[in-house]
């Protein structure tokens, strides 16, 4: 079956809390829209994952902290990033203005 779609259509209302919607699921991967707008992860809270994510911004903005770094990354438009698994990593900000729309690629 083939489907189709908008990636910017019926974007959920993110500003109470993080909206996760799996869009495609596939042998070895999945992908995922994400939708921020003013969360970051809890304190002393780090993603440890067991598989790799490669992560896009589309539009909004945020920050993601690697462990280890110094500062967080700055993501803006057309930024991604390629997390290996067990990189722990948070999301540091999300811009509170605007929803920030990821789209996500989590190898399995």
């Amino acid at each position: 079956m083939v489907r189709v779609g908008n990636f910017f259509a019926d974007l959920p209302d993110a500003s109470g809390e993080e909206i996760t919607q799996l869009l495609a699921a596939f042998p070895g991967a999945r992908v995922e829209r994400i939708v921020s707008q003013g969360q970051a992860s809890p304190p002393d809270f780090w993603y440890d994952q067991a598989w790799a994510e490669w992560v896009v911004v589309l539009s909004g903005a945020a920050e993601l902290l690697i462990e280890g770094e110094a500062a967080p990354r700055r993501l803006r438009p057309g930024d991604y990033l390629e997390i290996p698994a067990h990189v722990r990593h948070r999301v540091a900000w999300t811009d509170p203005g605007q929803p920030t729309i990821w789209l996500a690629v989590h190898g399995e």
